[in-house]
C-alpha cells in the first residue's frame, strides 16, 4: 500500500529516497544498471561507442547537458530514454511543484507542512510524468519558461502582489523533482536565454523583480543543431558556457546500423516479402545522400528518410498486389513510387536546385541499385549488348507475368539478377537495369530503359 500521509510515508519509505535530489536517483539508478550489465538506453543504436559512454559520464558528474546533431539523429529519443533511469514512482506533496515532503521548495509546500504537519497529504508521481518538455520557438516568453505573477490569484487571497503564492509556476519550476528539456534552445529569444543563467548556475529564479528563491531540484537537458549553437549562430555565449557538457550525436556510421533503426521504427506489411538487396538499397539512399553535393550538408539527411522511404515501398509493394493479383514482392520500380518519401526530406544546395530534388531522389535510387549489384558480383557487362544495337525495353509496373516477359527479353539478365537474389531473379533483373541507370549506360524515362 502506498502512503497516503507524510506519518505513514516516515514509517514505510526508505528515508535515503526521500533526502535524495533528482540527480542523484538518476546516478544511483544508473550504477545499479551498469553493475548488472542491463541496457542503458534501449532502442538506440550506433552510439555505443560515442554519445552513450559521453551521457553516462555526463550523469555521473551530475552535469546538465545538451545535444548537439542535426535531424533525425535521436536526440529527442535520447532524452526520453534518459528518463527512464527515474524512479517508478515518487512520493510528493500535492502542490504545483510536486513539493519533496521532507524539504518543500515552494510556499505551499512550506504552509501545508506547517499547518498539517504528518497529516499532510501525500500523492504519488509517476516516471511520465515527471519528464517535461518545451520545444524552443522564437515567441517562448520568460513566463513560460520561469512563470509571473497572477493577479487574480493574489486578488482572491487578498495578500497583494508580493504574496508569493500568488505566482504563475513556469515548465521549468512545474518540472520539479525531475527533467526538463529544451529542444532547438537557440531558438529562444537571447532575453529568454539570459533567465536560464541563474537556473543553470544556482537553481535560483527570480519573478518579476522578486527575488523568488526557489531550491529547485530538477535536470536540465537541451538539444540544437551545431550549425545554430555557435556565436554566430543564435546562442549566447554566457549561456554556452553554463551548460557543462556538450555531446554530439550523428548519422548511422554502417548500413547494418542503419537497418536496425529503421526496421525497429519502420511499420512494414507483414504480407509483402522485402528482398535483402532491396532493403539495404533503401538505406544506401540515405548514405548517398548525405555525401552528395546537391544535397544541402548543414540540414543533414534524417534517418527518417529511410523509415518512410521503406514503409512506402512496402505500401506500394501491398498495392501492386492487390490491384494485379501478384505475389506481394517489393520491387525496385517502389523505390521510384516512393518518391514523395524522399524529395520531402532533402534541402538541395545551390547546384541541387539547378536540377531539382526530384532528379537528385531518382539518381540516388539508381546508384543505390548499382552499389548492390556490384557488390554482389552481377555481370553488368554481358546486358549491354543489346541495349547497344539500338534496342530499348519497357518493364510496366505490373501485373507480374508481363514484367517477366519482357525482362527475358533480355540475353543474361535474369542469371544478372539472380547474383542479387536467389530466391527472386526477376526482382534482381529489375534491379540490374536499374543498375546500369545509376552507371550511365541506360536512361530510364516512365519505366522505358535505353540508351542516352
Amino acid at each position: 500500500m502506498l502512503a497516503k500521509t507524510l506519518g505513514e510515508l516516515k514509517r514505510t519509505y526508505p528515508d535515503a529516497k526521500l533526502k535524495r535530489t533528482v540527480k542523484e536517483e538518476i546516478r544511483a539508478n544508473l550504477i545499479q544498471r551498469l553493475k548488472a550489465g542491463d541496457p542503458l538506453f534501449p532502442g538506440i543504436h550506433g552510439y555505443e561507442d560515442s554519445v552513450v559512454p559521453a551521457i553516462v559520464n555526463a550523469v555521473l558528474a551530475g552535469h546538465d547537458f545538451i545535444l548537439l546533431g542535426t535531424r533525425g539523429q535521436a536526440k529527442s529519443r535520447l532524452v526520453r530514454v534518459m528518463a527512464e533511469l527515474l524512479d517508478p514512482l515518487i512520493p510528493a506533496l500535492p502542490t504545483p511543484l510536486r513539493d519533496n515532503p521532507l524539504a518543500p521548495a515552494s510556499p505551499e509546500g512550506r504552509r501545508l507542512l506547517a499547518e498539517a504537519g504528518d497529516d499532510a497529504p501525500i500523492v504519488w508521481i509517476e516516471r511520465e510524468a515527471r519528464l517535461v518538455e518545451k520545444l524552443a520557438t522564437p515567441d517562448t516568453n520568460v513566463a513560460d519558461l520561469i512563470g509571473d505573477l497572477d493577479p487574480i490569484k493574489a486578488a482572491r487571497r487578498g495578500e497583494g502582489l508580493s504574496d508569493l503564492e500568488a505566482l504563475h509556476y513556469g515548465l521549468i519550476l512545474r518540472a520539479n523533482r525531475g527533467i526538463f528539456a529544451i529542444h532547438e534552445l537557440p531558438d529562444l529569444a537571447p532575453k529568454v536565454q539570459v533567465a536560464l543563467f541563474d537556473v543553470l548556475q544556482e537553481r535560483l529564479v527570480q519573478i518579476r523583480g522578486f527575488p523568488v528563491k526557489l531550491a529547485l531540484d530538477v535536470w536540465l537537458v537541451f538539444t540544437a543543431n551545431p550549425e545554430d549553437y555557435t556565436t554566430r549562430g543564435r546562442i549566447i555565449t554566457p549561456l554556452k558556457d553554463r551548460i557543462e557538457a556538450e555531446i554530439h550525436t550523428h548519422d548511422p556510421k554502417s548500413l547494418e546500423v542503419a537497418r536496425a533503426i529503421t526496421a525497429q521504427e519502420a511499420r512494414w506489411p507483414g504480407e509483402v516479402q522485402l528482398p535483402e538487396f532491396l532493403a539495404r538499397a533503401v538505406e544506401r539512399v540515405a548514405f548517398l545522400a548525405r555525401t552528395d553535393p546537391r544535397v544541402e550538408p548543414s540540414s543533414g539527411v534524417s534517418q527518417r528518410l529511410s523509415i518512410a522511404l521503406l514503409e512506402t515501398v512496402g505500401a506500394n509493394a501491398l498495392r501492386r498486389s492487390l490491384i494485379y493479383g501478384d505475389p506481394a514482392v517489393a520491387r525496385p520500380v517502389d523505390l521510384y513510387r516512393a518518391l514523395p518519401a524522399i524529395t520531402g526530406k532533402l534541402e538541395p544546395s545551390f547546384e541541387g536546385e539547378q536540377v531539382g530534388v526530384a532528379r537528385i531522389a531518382k539518381d540516388l535510387i539508381a546508384k543505390a541499385l548499382l552499389h548492390e549489384a556490384r557488390e554482389r558480383g552481377s555481370d553488368l557487362e554481358a546486358i549491354k549488348p543489346f541495349f547497344a544495337k539500338g534496342k530499348d525495353l519497357e518493364l510496366p509496373e505490373g501485373p507480374w507475368s508481363e514484367v517477366k516477359e519482357r525482362l527475358g527479353q533480355v540475353p543474361g539478365l535474369v542469371e544478372a539478377g539472380r547474383h542479387l537474389d536467389p530466391q527472386h531473379p526477376w526482382v534482381g533483373a529489375e534491379a540490374v537495369l536499374e543498375a546500369l541507370v545509376g552507371e550511365g549506360f541506360l536512361v530510364r524515362e516512365s519505366g522505358r530503359f535505353k540508351r542516352p
